[in-house]
C-alpha cells in the first residue's frame, strides 16, 4: 500500500514539517530502530526485484543525507565519471580503494559541500564487471 495510507491506517499522521515526516519527526516511514514511533514506522523493507540488464552500469545505495541534496541524475553522472577515472576523491585514501568505493566517497563529499544536514551513507556497486 501507499506509505501515507499505511501510516494513517496504523493510527499515525504524516505532517509536512520541513518535508513530510511521520508525526512531524521522522522523514522515513521504514527504519531499523526508532522504537518510539512504532507502529507507524516499521522495519519491514519495501523491496523491488528486477533483472539486471546489459545497460545497467552501477547501483547507488544511499541515505537521505545524499538524496536530500543530490538528484538521481547528478549522482549517476558523478559515479559514471568516477568509474571512468575522470573524478578523484579529495579526502579518501584512493590508493587502497576500488573506483566504486571512491565514487561513494566523492558523493559523500558532494553532499557535504552542498550543506547536507543529515547522516550521509553511500555504497556504489559496479554491475557487470567480474
Amino acid at each position: 500500500p501507499d506509505e501515507l495510507e499505511r501510516v494513517e491506517a496504523a493510527g499515525g499522521r504524516v505532517i509536512n514539517w520541513n518535508g513530510y515526516r511521520v508525526l512531524g519527526v521522522l522523514a522515513t516511514s521504514r527504519s531499523i530502530g526508532d522504537q518510539y514511533l512504532k507502529p507507524f514506522v516499521i522495519c519491514k523493507p519495501e523491496v523491488t526485484v528486477r533483472e539486471v540488464t546489459n545497460g545497467d552500469e552501477f547501483l547507488i545505495l544511499a541515505s537521505d543525507g545524499l538524496w536530500d541534496v543530490v538528484s538521481n541524475e547528478v549522482a549517476c553522472r558523478v559515479v559514471r565519471r568516477c568509474l571512468n577515472g575522470q573524478i578523484r576523491s579529495k579526502t579518501a585514501d584512493v590508493l587502497n580503494q576500488n573506483r566504486a568505493s571512491e565514487a561513494a566517497a566523492v558523493l559523500v563529499e558532494l553532499a557535504m559541500s552542498r550543506g547536507s544536514k543529515d547522516n550521509i551513507s553511500v555504497i556504489v556497486v559496479e554491475l557487470g564487471k567480474t
